[in-house]
């Protein structure tokens, strides 16, 4: 059974999410559309690029992954179709794969041109309706990837620093995300720590002690640092609002400083 997933900015309030799906339904009977989010932060590409890079390994291989997170829509952005880590995508060429691509290899890249992956007349400022859903629904119904159109060539990436050693056992990383409920995510993989031990985090005027398994290895309201369910380092405060409480911000550099385990 074919399998689409939806990632926008689009939110819950307008008919623009239904109005993908409508074409997702009718160029591909049968197929199953699962919702990412559209609660991404109005053009907040690097927001896209986070939470598809959270999600789509957990789906089964070749499923088509939608992402509308659009600022240049209707400008010279490439429209592309990309095959990585098992994985299908459709969205636009603006780094939305930025960190999905670090840790899975690409398999290939199309820039969309074939007029039968799209909807005619193509509106200038609705790709998500006329392009990147029809485009899905021919990918998920079985079409070639390489009718989609022309090799891609390399792809826009954003700048978004990695975590790198900048002295012995100190560990260097940033911000990159705050979630709903406050916690700060951080840059840093778990494989980058493997067989250390975190004697201290340092994020702005705030310094915090060890590392923990859970929220509740902590007392309430207490700062905990610990691996997210996605495994990178997350700064949070239990039952709070670490953000907040704390005024953590996306982009605020960090220092990991660790022993030999």
């Amino acid at each position: 059974m074919p399998l689409i997933t939806l990632t926008t900015d689009f939110g819950e309030r307008d008919p623009y999410v239904a109005a993908m799906k409508g074409v997702l339904y009718r160029e591909c009977p049968g197929v199953t559309v699962a919702d990412l989010s559209h609660a991404i932060a109005p053009q907040d590409v690097m927001e896209g690029a986070l939470f598809m890079a959270g999600a789509a390994a957990y789906f089964p291989e070749d499923t088509v992954h939608v992402a509308v997170v659009d600022p240049g829509v209707g400008t010279q952005r490439r429209p592309i179709a990309v095959s990585a880590g098992g994985q299908r995508f459709v969205c636009p060429d603006n780094g939305l794969l930025t960190l999905w691509l670090r840790t899975n290899a690409l398999d290939a890249a199309r820039v969309i041109t074939n007029p039968d992956f799209m909807c005619h007349p193509l509106s200038a400022t609705f790709h998500g309706r006329d392009l990147f859903a029809p485009a899905a629904a021919c990918l998920a119904r079985g079409e070639l990837f390489e009718t989609v159109g022309e090799d891609a060539g390399e792809l826009v990436a954003l700048d978004v620093s990695e975590a790198a050693w900048v002295a012995d056992h100190v560990l260097s990383g940033e911000i990159i995300h705050l979630d709903r409920f406050g916690n700060a995510v951080t840059n840093i993989p778990r494989q980058m720590l493997r067989n250390l031990c975190v004697e201290c985090v340092q994020a702005g005027e705030h310094r915090f002690k060890g590392l923990s398994a859970t929220y509740s290895d902590v007392e309430e309201g207490a700062p905990v640092v610990l691996f997210s369910s996605t495994d990178y380092l997350e700064i949070a405060l239990r039952n709070g609002n670490a953000a907040q409480t704390l005024r953590l911000e996306r982009g605020m550099p960090l220092a990991v400083t660790c022993t030999a385990a």
